[in-house]
């Protein structure tokens, strides 16, 4: 349990609890991401700003959810507190039943490696490693045995359709090639959350239609999945649009 291999007392949320009914199975599965009353501020020299007011939010085990807004809504503040990036100012979070809010930043750095997968923009691939070494790096920071990395990350690369590019270069794969790296290298550790900022910003329409596609195929599979989004074509393809305004959620 997280709770145990951190050493640290994590409260559970309202609807998980670190007790569980003994010859039966526990309630259902907690949210992956439950944030009650989150606001955030950001110090400036002059006062201060308030990025994010009372958001309320609840994304359950196995959802598709897009976060949309306009440039100085709020959503990359959004993503950030849930991918673990930043804390907030006040109110709680848990991240699949717990309270991170107040975790330090060591524990954070564990939270995001264990739990959450990562998909940016810009792919962010490592030019000197082969696919297949990029996609074993998490799996090397989480100390998980060198011949286990490779049979993950084969099957990771695999499931994203790039089985044939094991052993090619970011410089040598396409652009659709290098975002399927990146989600390979996003799912590799299993995580219970995939949270994509803008995925398909840095790549045409036909190709970012190819990683939406997957997207669905993942969905599909269970993953729980969060796009962070200007792109109303990007976040209809998601179950639930999660739309924020001037640091509010609207709906």
């Amino acid at each position: 349990m997280l709770e145990q291999d951190f050493g640290v007392n994590r409260r559970r949320g309202p609807v998980g609890s670190l007790e569980r009914p003994a010859g039966a199975l526990a309630a259902a599965r907690p949210p992956v991401v439950q944030m009650v009353g989150v606001n955030k501020v950001h110090p400036l020299p002059e006062g201060s700003f308030q990025a994010l007011y009372d958001i309320d939010l609840v994304i359950q085990p196995g959802e598709y959810c897009a976060i949309m807004g306009p440039s100085g809504s709020g959503k990359s503040t959004l993503m950030n507190l849930i991918g673990c990036l930043d804390r907030p100012s006040s109110g709680r979070y848990w991240l699949d039943g717990v309270e991170v809010s107040t975790l330090t930043d060591g524990d954070l750095a564990h939270i995001r490696n264990q739990k959450i997968g990562f998909v940016f923009q810009q792919f962010h691939l490592l030019p000197v490693l082969t696919a297949l070494e990029n996609v074993m790096l998490p799996l090397a920071y989480a100390g998980i045995p060198e011949p286990e990395q490779r049979q993950r990350a084969k099957q990771a690369l695999e499931q994203v359709g790039l089985g044939s590019k094991l052993h090619q270069r970011p410089a040598q794969l396409s652009g659709g090639q290098q975002q399927r790296v990146a989600i390979a290298r996003a799912i590799v550790n299993r995580p219970q959350l995939l949270l994509a900022d803008e995925p398909t910003g840095a790549l045409d329409s036909h190709t970012g239609q190819e990683v939406l596609n997957l997207f669905a195929e993942l969905h599909g599979q269970g993953i729980t999945l969060v796009v962070v989004t200007h792109d109303l074509e990007v976040a209809q393809a998601a179950q639930r649009i999660i739309r924020v305004g001037d640091g509010r959620l609207l709906g």
